[in-house]
């Protein structure tokens, strides 16, 4: 089990923690060197004890992950990541591989990049997700808003989104985990209550064209949204489906 840190990762304590989980030593040193270099407290990890242990032993940001790994494969990790924090995941899959992203999105990953991997769109990538999710220390002081009347808060059914704080709220206050990509959909829903919105129109409006709209993105997150915000998810009265055209937010759940 390798576990270590990268060069100037012990410096940058008040940087964002990220994992660089992957079985291949030199794919996953040259990463961790790029982003230790570009500000981030990087720790490598050869495989599932060693991510697994990492995780346990302190606060995690996010994870690159990769999802073809031997014994425990990415997609057991990221489910366990799923099931015991709100890490971010950015997930590495085999150029080419569409199941392997639609499984990975189902799983929860919060973004994907295919091998071979550009450093320069992986740090773009990686401070993407991490603004979305507000980590650091300054979003983590983030107050949690007293009520919905704020321009920045938007009520969808039960649940209550900061759009400044990226956070969702649930009835009683307590935080809702949100990954980057159900945060940027909610935000483009909020911007445009009581539209139909296409798959591609929302994936133009989540800025995130390299989503291609017929590889059920879109669907498998509204499915993810649901089951947080609505009373029942089955019978959805927040975001609802427009057959053969799309989604709506209907703000009243009426």
């Amino acid at each position: 089990m390798t576990l270590s840190a990268a060069p100037g990762a012990a410096a940058a304590r008040t940087a964002p923690s990220v994992v660089v989980c992957d079985d291949e030593p030199d794919l996953r040193a040259t990463v961790a060197e790029y982003l230790s270099i570009n500000g981030y407290a990087v720790t490598e990890a050869d495989g599932g004890p060693a991510l697994r242990a990492l995780i346990e032993s302190g606060p995690v940001d996010l994870v690159v992950l990769d999802l073809r790994m031997p014994g425990e494969d990415g997609l057991s990790l990221a489910r366990h990541l799923r099931e015991t924090g709100d890490v971010a995941i950015v997930m590495l899959t085999a150029a080419g591989e569409t199941i392997d992203r639609i499984v990975g999105l189902e799983m929860g990953a919060d973004d994907y990049l295919a091998k071979p991997v550009d450093l320069r769109e992986l740090l773009a990538r990686v401070k993407a997700v991490l603004r979305r999710r507000g980590a650091g220390p300054a979003a983590a002081s983030a107050p949690v808003p007293a009520d919905g009347r704020a321009p920045s808060v938007v009520s969808f059914g039960r649940c209550r989104l900061d759009l400044d704080a990226h956070r969702l709220y649930g009835p009683d206050g307590t935080e809702i985990p949100l990954t980057s990509m159900e945060f940027d959909l909610l935000k483009a829903f909020a911007e445009n209550p009581n539209r139909v919105l296409s798959r591609d129109r929302l994936l133009d409006l989540a800025h995130n064209r390299d989503w291609e709209p017929f590889d059920r993105s879109i669907d498998v997150r509204v499915t993810r949204i649901r089951k947080k915000i609505e009373e029942d998810p089955a019978k959805p009265q927040v975001l609802k489906t427009v057959r053969g055209a799309g989604y709506i937010f209907v703000p009243t759940g009426a």
